[in-house]
C-alpha cells in the first residue's frame, strides 16, 4: 500500500513538472523583446517571444538553472525567484499563483486582477437585483463597500454607523437589539475573523481593526481568546424586526475570483415565520413610506 501511494505521488509530481514546462514555454513565447525592453536584434531572424537566456538574465538567475526549471527538472525553487520569473514573463495574478502550484510551493494570497476595478458597478447591480432580500459587499477588512435597500431596512445598515461589518456587529445597538441569535453568531463571526487574519499575517489593516475590536468591549476579547477558527460560509440569522416581527435568513459569503479583496454577502429567506413575505412587504412602497424613519432611526 505504501509503495502504491509513493508511486501515485511520484506520478503526480512528474505530471506537474511537465505542466510547468509547457506553461513556462507558452508564457515565454508571448513576451516579445520589445515588451521586455530588449532590442529586437536587427535583421536576425528569431523565434517569437523571449529566449531562455534572456529570461534568465532579466530575472537575475543562471541560464542553466532557468533551463532546468523550464525543462521540468526536479530542482528547488524559492518564492523570490518565481516572482522574478513571473515579472519577466508578465504573468497575471492568477498565472503567478498557478506557477507557484506547478513549482510545488504554496501560492501567494490572491490579489485583484489588473482591470477588475470596473467590476464594482456590476456587483452593485447584483445586490440591487437581490431585492427584496438584504445584500451587501465588504472588503477584506470587513468595511462595507455598498449595501442594498433591504440591508438598510432589515439589518439597519446606515451611514452613521462605523460602516465596518464586524465592528458594527459588536457596537451598533440597533443591530444588537434586532438579532435574536446574536450570541451564537458572534462566536462564529469571531472565528471567521481569526481565519481571515491568519491568511494575512503582519497586515497592518487587520492589526488596526483587531485593536479597535478589543477596545469595543470584553465580549469580543473573550471570544477571540477561544482561538476558534472557522471559514466564512453560511450563517443562520434570527432577527426580530420592529415592524414585522421574527425573520429567519441565511447569509452566504461569496468570493469573486477576479476581486478576491471583496466578499458578497447575500441573505436568503428561510421557510420559517413567513420571512419571504415579510421581506417583500418591508421593501414595498407602502411599508417604506410609513416606516423608513422608524427603521433607520
Amino acid at each position: 500500500m505504501a509503495s502504491q501511494i509513493e508511486e501515485r505521488a511520484d506520478g503526480a509530481r512528474a505530471r506537474r513538472r511537465v505542466e510547468l514546462r509547457d506553461f513556462l514555454m507558452s508564457r515565454r513565447a508571448r513576451v516579445t523583446p520589445a515588451d521586455a525592453g530588449l532590442p529586437e536584434g536587427g535583421g536576425r531572424r528569431r523565434t517569437p517571444g523571449l529566449r531562455r537566456e534572456e529570461v534568465a538574465v532579466l530575472a537575475g538567475v543562471g541560464a542553466s538553472w532557468y533551463q532546468w526549471l523550464e525543462q521540468g527538472r526536479d530542482i528547488s525553487v524559492s518564492p523570490q525567484v518565481l516572482d522574478a520569473v513571473a515579472r519577466v514573463l508578465k504573468l497575471s495574478g492568477t498565472e503567478r499563483r498557478h506557477l507557484y502550484v506547478l513549482a510545488g510551493l504554496n501560492p501567494p494570497v490572491p490579489q485583484a486582477e489588473e482591470g477588475a476595478a470596473d467590476m464594482c458597478d456590476g456587483l452593485r447591480r447584483l445586490i440591487d437585483t437581490w431585492m427584496p432580500y438584504p445584500a451587501h459587499i465588504m472588503d477584506r477588512y470587513y468595511n462595507c463597500v455598498v449595501y442594498n435597500d433591504a440591508a438598510a431596512l432589515v439589518l439597519g445598515m446606515r451611514p452613521e454607523t462605523t460602516q465596518n461589518c464586524i465592528l458594527d456587529f459588536f457596537t451598533d445597538p440597533m443591530y444588537r437589539s434586532r438579532s435574536v441569535s446574536w450570541e451564537q453568531n458572534a462566536a462564529a463571526l469571531v472565528a471567521q475573523f481569526r481565519s481571515a487574519c491568519s491568511e494575512h499575517p503582519g497586515d497592518e489593516g487587520f492589526a488596526e481593526l483587531l485593536s479597535r475590536l478589543h477596545e469595543s468591549g470584553a465580549e469580543f476579547t473573550s471570544l477571540w481568546e477561544r482561538q476558534d477558527i472557522r471559514p466564512a460560509g453560511q450563517v443562520h440569522k434570527e432577527l426580530d424586526h420592529p415592524l414585522v416581527g421574527i425573520l429567519h435568513v441565511e447569509s452566504t459569503a461569496l468570493k469573486v475570483p477576479a476581486r478576491p479583496d471583496l466578499t458578497i454577502v447575500l441573505h436568503t429567506p428561510l421557510p420559517l415565520a413567513d420571512t419571504a413575505e415579510k421581506l417583500a412587504w418591508l421593501a414595498s412602497p407602502e411599508a417604506r413610506r410609513g416606516a423608513m424613519y422608524r427603521v433607520a432611526g
